[in-house]
């Protein structure tokens, strides 16, 4: 179980904190020199939202959003999805919440650098031309080296809503989407949508996303995801006094692959989260049958068992308290998994502390029992592989409580 969790930990992380897939956004790439000052100014000015599909990788398969302008010989896709990886502590503050992403102008021949096997979707604005030049000169703006950057939030300040912005500050109140269909769907929902075929990274989003993303959506919240705002440009409609016109004059598809995107066949039913877990609780339910037939506890495996669940706990502590990232601070699984699970796996070991240590089972098991039976009453939707995870620490904690005064020392124990 370690194994696993030590392989899935990052995926798990950086998949449910990257909710556009923008780790696969274009590379930082030197301008070359005909696009290195600003855009012409003569030309008519094309303004379009490209959209790219999900890729085969957990941290793309959300798809990517990007806005095109074209005026003679300038071609610049504007990319909100680029960061530097190399950065000094990249990862620490990435985890922290100080996600900083820049806006980039990324020529034509660079645009599908890495996509290629991701289906494209180009949507040309029906704008006029005033309100192009003032998209072409506010993304020229936004990408100077002094303007480009930005606090990245997975849900709300993305690669998809940025354009989204964009496209809404151009056209102004006139702007209408067309009617949401489902009026009770929220970001869980759709980032599962999104996951269908990622077991894994299903679980590590329902671990370690709390009640927040369960709240039901207006449409412009929908738009975080890169197909849902292709699909409400689609229909949206510019509206005034006397006329109403597509916002779109005309859709290309300059990549023509799946519509499902480029995604990979769904986790094998043996490798899922629900088959760890129900293989976690069969063999706690087999060490505590055991237990009781000797009439001592063995020790080794809850070591193994709660010191996993408290290392678990610890990201979740650090995520609930000390993260800025969008919703993670109110999570219940915080009740289940949590760093004084790690005391569990050390006290039993000592002669002086296992009093303590039979306190703090006794605790564990009730409280976990009791948020397994309220579950269905709390705000935050659980992950169906939560519940053998969670038995299985009440079944050792109880175990712990009935035998605690006798152990075997198993095959790691101390003396």
């Amino acid at each position: 179980m370690q194994r696993l969790l030590k392989k899935y930990c990052l995926t798990t992380v950086l998949c449910a904190l990257c909710a556009t897939g923008t780790l696969d956004a274009t590379p930082v790439l030197p301008l070359p020199g005909d696009t290195a000052s600003a855009p012409e100014q003569e030309d008519s000015v094309r303004v379009s939202l490209v959209t790219f599909y999900p890729g085969s990788e957990p941290h793309n398969i959300w798809g990517h959003s990007e806005i095109r302008v074209q005026q003679g010989s300038t071609d610049l896709y504007f990319n909100y999805g680029v960061f530097d990886f190399q950065a000094p502590a990249f990862m620490w503050r990435f985890m922290l919440g100080k996600t900083d992403y820049i806006c980039m102008p990324v020529p034509r021949a660079y645009a599908t650098l890495g996509m290629e096997e991701r289906r494209m979707v180009e949507q040309e604005l029906n704008l006029p031309q005033d309100r192009a030049l003032a998209v072409r000169d506010f993304l020229w703006n936004n990408a100077q080296p002094q303007n480009r950057e930005y606090r990245y939030k997975f849900l709300s300040d993305n690669c998809s809503t940025r354009p989204r912005d964009i496209i809404e500050m151009a056209v102004g109140d006139g702007l209408q989407y067309p009617m949401m269909g489902d009026t009770t769907v929220t970001y869980r929902d759709i980032l599962a949508h999104y996951c269908r075929n990622y077991a894994w990274e299903k679980f590590g989003i329902d671990l370690i996303l709390g009640w927040d993303i369960d709240t039901a959506l207006d449409q412009r919240a929908t738009m975080f995801i890169p197909m849902l705002l292709m699909d409400a440009v689609a229909g949206a409609t510019i509206s005034t006094d006397s006329t109403s016109v597509p916002l779109v004059k005309a859709t290309t598809v300059p990549i023509d692959k799946s519509t499902e995107g480029n995604v990979k066949p769904p986790t094998p039913w043996f490798l899922s989260p629900m088959t760890i877990a129900l293989l976690v609780l069969a063999v706690t339910l087999l060490m505590s049958g055991r237990d009781w037939r000797r009439h001592k506890v063995s020790r080794w495996y809850d070591t193994l068992l709660f010191s996993t669940g408290g290392l678990a706990g610890c990201l979740l502590f650090f995520l609930v308290f000390f993260s800025t990232h969008e919703a993670t601070s109110h999570n219940i699984n915080i009740v289940w998994l949590h760093p004084l699970l790690l005391l569990l796996a050390a006290l039993p070991w000592f002669k002086a502390t296992r009093g303590a240590a039979r306190w703090l089972h006794a605790v564990n098991a009730l409280v976990v029992l009791l948020l397994m039976l309220a579950w269905p009453w709390q705000p935050q939707t659980a992950n169906i592989a939560f519940f053998p995870l969670m038995a299985s620490l009440v079944i050792r904690s109880a175990t712990n409580v009935l035998l605690g005064s006798q152990t075997t020392r198993g095959p790691t124990s101390l003396k």
